[in-house]
């Protein structure tokens, strides 16, 4: 920290001589004087610090530095007297309010607070620790305005943080417990006692740092009494107070726990987010309401939730936010806040995303024409002229609209919101209902006449424009939903307007488009444009791909050839590509810092430009196959063959997580004969059961009974099971009456038996089941037809589908093979095994993860055989026989349960995360891992791969610190995990010396500690 000398006026030379330069560097002199008077002598090389504790000093260095920095404006921050003296003011402020002189405070935090507030970021960071120790003690104050001024000050520091400067200043608010302190003060918090301005003040810094750091949640949702406070504060009118108890909503609400503890009282809550939503209150108010309802409703379990409460309120709010901010915008100048207000409500929009009732209130409440008209001048008047229009006159229409530059950064949320509708309409929508013909028709011209707009200007998709390309991405995709919509309406209307405006150029854009695709996926990863041009890029061909003037172009110029070409480059170099989710782009930045969140990828995922290849590669594919004839896409392949190109497919469907890919990977594979869903599960099933005889056999009339196994047509196909519920002996399984020994010992595993229509095909049977167990079949055409009958009538939708070779519809949940279900009451009647754990002292025990029941005593062993090769082997030795069969697992039931729900469903339940992890002291931690370090070991004796790797990665990112990694590491040992050893030994190395000072590591053995040792070594030579 540079200041100056005591007793040496700073330099007053070189600062002009007009009476505003004299006054500060008079001003500047007084200052010093001050100064000077109250801080000691260097030692050394140490910097000087504050000593006097007389009042008339610290008031009189006060008035002076306030005065000084009155007189500062913001051409005079990098003057010298200025840009020097700011070190100095830091501390003797700092010093000041540590001082014991509680009359001088109240005065200190005054410029304190003007202080950072007006010295510009770069002056202000190098300071923001120091200052974080002068105001963190002063929460608690008796002195309620000194509290006040205190969190000001706090929550200024917090909110001007730099990424660098977080972790040290977190460790200063962890010193003083200032998390604590604030949580007390709104706990104790009375107005009859205080004044809001104290809540207001502390509940704003307490939301900061929330914000901030991630791990503060939990102790604030999880306390009831303060979120009472809260909820009660909560209907006071005053605006202020409503802005400071929705920011810590918005906060809470990061956290999908905390979402999930504030829904607990959801119709309250929603009560008072609709209200804050309405357009009586301040600007304020309501972007902060529009924030902590899409933090809200950032999961689709949640926005159903929120939803089931107000809907149409919620969607009110949107459109009356979308119209009265821009109504007759283009007659006055939009203030910020109109903007930042729009731009929220159409970040809420985006839970269009989603299937449910609020697009219906979208459409009734005429999102449609709300989003015409931020798009285009004077629609209103062209809406008016006629019922019907020209295409040619509708083009100009909305080329008008193109050409206006107001609200240019909201079109990427019209382009996104209206894609949306159009892709989750469904095929019986009518826009004759809402009267909205025309307004549709202007917005599939605007987006599709963007697009085409785009691929004109990009040409070779090397514009440098960022902005343009992420509005040329957004109207893009927005026109390929439009193109492939379920609503016969939208997609004829953007089929005919991009007929028209491609009908001259249109093929020379085509051209150069797959000429610069080519020279993308020749191979050259360095040489790879950016994410939102090459997605452009990759939806364009998509749309040209689903255009009945243009597929067969596609295909002429070489564009099967560069679809394969992608395909083969992401297997090769999937880690060199860009990740992208354009959705994410639009969202609210701050979701960034959620935590708690298992959340399944969205159906696009940052794999979208994977799900645009296939997307291109199934509409040329399906367009040839609505003309009755076959797109050979291997012809002129001398390095591609089709079975290797079946076996990509499969491989990139079970490595992705998005939902799209998955589905258009199944629907590429139905041109081949594949149908349905490749999954690890399934196999491992399907494999198994194929040499296993069942419980149950299905007699056909007209051909041979097939074993079956009840437990999975219970879970998959219960069409097929006996009519009129469970049978006699079902029922004793379910009866309360017996013990599970009891019960076990009494039944009788008979063979059932069900006796099939006569229509039933055996083959179409036999690949029905295929699927059941599986998830996937193969089929010749032959018997497409039939299986198609059979699916429909055991309502396998799924199936149905891609047997119909119907496109996946945008959003479709992603159908899996899970078992799961069989482990609650319902399965217990199929159960004929019974695990038992090596402990049974936390048999109450409920998993984090999931809402089934524990501990897990049934199961089932066509499930277990398939899973397990240890415990296939032990039933074909001679258990299969036994009428009533109990197995141990040498494990504990935490460890047990996992591993039974890793069989059902081929996912591993995961740990806790984010804040509630950060609430677990040591021994918490270390019993949440245990059962993980337990399956490790056994996964060896029972030949699990799968379940030792996925158990050694949550092992290994749960290591967060040194002291978790030792106990982790002496745990690990007692079972031989040796690789577990390595792992937390590296996690220690940095904090050896440290840890072998304080004693830490005496509960290790000498060997332990030996490879700690030298991990640390190895640490110091790299």
């Amino acid at each position: 920290m540079k200041s100056s000398k005591r007793g040496k006026k700073a330099e007053t030379k070189k600062i002009g001589v007009n009476n505003s330069n004299t006054h500060l560097a008079t001003l500047h002199e007084r200052l010093y004087h001050g100064l000077n008077l109250g801080f000691s002598r260097y030692h050394g090389s140490k910097e000087k610090e504050w000593q006097s504790n007389d009042v008339e000093i610290q008031r009189l260095v006060i008035r002076s530095m306030s005065a000084f920095l009155d007189a500062i404006v913001p051409d005079k921050w990098q003057m010298p007297i200025v840009k020097d003296s700011i070190p100095d003011m830091f501390r003797a402020i700092g010093g000041i309010l540590q001082s014991p002189n509680e009359a001088v405070l109240p005065m200190g935090l005054e410029v304190a607070v003007k202080l950072i507030s007006i010295v510009p970021m770069s002056m202000l960071q190098p300071h923001l620790n120091y200052l974080s120790h002068s105001f963190s003690p002063l929460l608690s104050n008796h002195q309620t305005q000194v509290a006040i001024m205190s969190a000001t000050a706090l929550h200024l520091i917090v909110s001007k943080l730099s990424i660098t400067k977080e972790k040290k200043v977190w460790e200063v608010l962890e010193k003083y417990d200032v998390l604590g302190q604030l949580i007390d003060n709104l706990k104790a918090f009375s107005d009859k006692v205080k004044p809001i301005d104290y809540f207001q003040e502390m509940a704003s810094l307490l939301s900061s740092i929330m914000h901030l750091w991630p791990s503060t949640r939990y102790p604030v949702w999880s306390d009831v009494k303060l979120m009472e406070v809260v909820e009660f504060i909560s209907s006071r009118p005053e605006a202020t107070v409503k802005v400071a108890v929705l920011r810590l909503y918005s906060t809470l609400a990061l956290c999908a726990n905390g979402a999930q503890k504030l829904m607990e009282n959801g119709k309250v809550l929603i009560q008072t987010i609709v209200q804050c939503l309405g357009n009586s209150q301040p600007y304020s108010v309501r972007i902060l309401a529009f924030k902590v309802a899409q933090n809200l409703m950032a999961t689709e379990k949640l926005c159903s939730e929120v939803l089931k409460f107000s809907c149409e309120s919620i969607i009110k709010s949107i459109i009356c936010a979308l119209t009265d901010s821009g109504v007759g915008h283009r007659e006055r100048e939009l203030l910020n806040q109109d903007i930042s207000l729009m731009v929220e409500a159409c970040r809420l929009a985006l839970i269009s995303r989603w299937q449910g009732k609020h697009h219906d209130y979208l459409w009734r409440f005429g999102v449609d024409k709300v989003l015409v008209h931020l798009m285009m001048n004077n629609w209103q008047s062209h809406y008016l002229l006629q019922h019907s229009m020209p295409i040619e006159e509708l083009i100009a229409i909305a080329r008008e609209g193109l050409c206006g530059k107001n609200l240019l950064e909201l079109r990427p949320y019209v382009w996104e919101i209206i894609g949306l509708l159009s892709a989750q309409c469904g095929e019986g929508f009518s826009p004759t209902k809402h009267e909205n013909e025309h307004s549709i028709s202007l917005l599939v011209a605007t987006a599709c006449l963007a697009f085409v707009d785009s691929i004109g200007r990009e040409r070779m998709l090397c514009q440098a424009d960022r902005t343009y390309s992420f509005r040329s991405v957004s109207a893009t995709k927005a026109t390929l939903m439009m193109l492939f919509s379920p609503c016969p309406y939208i997609a004829s209307q953007a089929r005919l307007i991009l007929s028209e405006a491609l009908r001259i150029e249109g093929e020379e854009h085509l051209k150069h488009l797959l000429h610069a695709l080519n020279f993308i996926f020749s191979g050259d990863i360095a040489r790879m444009l950016d994410r939102f041009q090459l997605l452009t890029g990759l939806i364009s061909l998509a749309i040209y791909s689903g255009l009945p003037q243009f597929y067969r172009k596609v295909v002429k110029y070489g564009g099967v050839k560069t679809l394969l070409a992608f395909l083969r480059c992401w297997l090769d170099n999937a880690s060199h590509f860009d990740k992208v989710c354009i959705s994410c782009y639009l969202r609210v930045t701050a979701m960034e810092r959620s935590c708690c969140r298992h959340d399944v990828e969205d159906w696009e995922g940052k794999e979208i430009l994977l799900l645009m290849a296939f997307w291109s590669l199934a509409a040329l594919m399906n367009s040839y196959d609505s003309e009755g004839l076959e797109l050979d896409i291997f012809v002129r392949e001398t390095t591609y063959s089709k079975d290797q190109f079946i076996q990509d497919i499969q491989k990139i469907s079970l490595g992705t997580t998005s939902s799209g890919v998955k589905w258009y990977c199944s629907y590429v594979l139905s041109f081949f004969g594949f149908y349905g869903f490749p999954n690890k599960l399934g196999t491992r099933i399907a494999s198994i059961c194929e040499k296993e005889h069942g419980d149950m056999h299905l007699v056909l009339r007209n051909g041979p009974s097939i074993s079956v196994h009840r437990v999975i047509l219970r879970i998959r196909c219960p069409s097929l099971l006996l009519p009129g519920g469970l049978s006699n002996e079902e029922k004793m399984y379910r009866s309360n009456s017996f013990s599970t020994k009891e019960v076990t010992n009494k039944c009788e595993r008979t063979t059932k038996e069900v006796t099939l229509s006569a229509k039933v095909d055996h083959q179409a049977l036999s690949k029905l089941l295929d699927f059941v167990y599986s998830g996937y079949l193969q089929a010749d055409e032959g018997i497409v037809r039939n299986l198609r009958v059979l699916a429909k009538s055991c309502n396998i939708q799924a199936l149905v589908r891609l047997l119909c070779r119907k496109r996946p519809k945008w959003g479709a949940h992603m159908p899996s093979v899970d078992f799961t279900a069989a482990l609650g009451p319902d399965g217990h009647a199929y159960s004929d095994i019974i695990l038992e754990a090596k402990s049974v002292e936390n048999a109450g025990w409920t998993c984090n993860c999931c809402s089934l029941p524990s501990p897990h005593s049934h199961a089932h062993r066509a499930i277990l055989s398939a899973s397990c090769e240890y415990m296939r082997a032990l039933f074909q030795s001679g258990m299969q026989d036994s009428l009533s069969q109990s197995l141990k697992v040498p494990v504990s039931w935490e460890a047990l349960h996992k591993l039974v729900i890793w069989m059902y469903s081929n996912h591993m339940p995961k740990t806790v995360s984010g804040c509630l992890w950060a609430s677990m002291d040591i021994q918490q931690k270390l019993s949440e891992l245990q059962p993980y370090i337990e399956l490790c070991w056994l996964a060896e004796f029972w030949f699990l791969d799968d379940v030792k790797e996925e158990c050694s990665t949550v092992v290994n990112i749960s290591l967060d610190s040194p002291e978790l990694a030792v106990k982790v590491m002496k745990f690990a040992a007692t079972y031989s995990q040796w690789e577990l050893v390595e792992i937390a030994s590296n996690k220690i190395a940095p904090a050896y010396r440290k840890l072998h000072s304080s004693g830490a590591l005496d509960i290790l053995d000498e060997a332990l500690v030996e490879t700690i040792r030298l991990a640390s070594i190895r640490l110091h030579q790299e």
